[in-house]
């Protein structure tokens, strides 16, 4: 399958991520634009990508300063980055984070067909309406690290009656993060 998906100029380059996936950026010879060439993979159910992942299920987000959050993210919840794609104007067109087999994408808060529909929590009044719950071995690590990072914490580290230990916190820009030991999966 070939997808073609067109963002703002930034440069032209080709890559190929780990899982074999294909993306070639170029500028477009009709005005301003940079189109990524992605060779998909399809994923049904029973694939062994979905098998090996746990879900497919990967959580969106919007940032008013995405660039910040993306280094943000990295720095104090240990995400790495898998892709990024700049955008115009300092901001990113569409960015995807790992943490282990896990991923969320994320991009700069516009005003396109889609970004009418979703806002970050600073549009409105710091309430977020999904939270994603990130699974760590080491919580107690992390939970240092996001403190000495920055994060605010809102519900302190502690053990779950359902089993685990968690806690919550938010970045710099409001979004709130569930992070704890416990495993639904097991």
């Amino acid at each position: 399958m070939l997808l073609i998906l067109v963002f703002p100029p930034t440069y032209f380059s080709k890559s190929t991520l780990a899982d074999g996936v294909e993306f070639v950026f170029w500028n477009l010879p009709l005005g301003r634009a940079t189109a990524v060439v992605c060779k998909l993979k399809t994923i049904t159910k029973n694939s062994n990508q979905m098998k090996q992942n746990g879900s497919v299920i990967i959580p969106t987000m919007r940032y008013k300063d995405a660039p910040a959050a993306i280094e943000w993210l990295c720095n104090a919840f240990g995400f790495e980055k898998h892709l990024v794609v700049p955008g115009e104007n300092e901001t990113i067109a569409h960015a995807q984070l790992n943490f282990g087999s896990a991923m969320i994408m994320l991009g700069s808060e516009n005003d396109d067909e889609y970004g009418k529909f979703v806002k970050t929590p600073k549009d409105l009044n710091g309430i977020n309406t999904q939270t994603p719950y990130i699974l760590v071995e080491e919580i107690d690590d992390h939970y240092s690290r996001a403190i000495a990072a920055g994060a605010r914490i809102v519900l302190d580290i502690k053990d779950e009656d359902y089993g685990g230990r968690g806690y919550s916190c938010q970045d710099p820009e409001g979004h709130i993060w569930n992070f704890g030991s416990y495993n639904p999966w097991t």
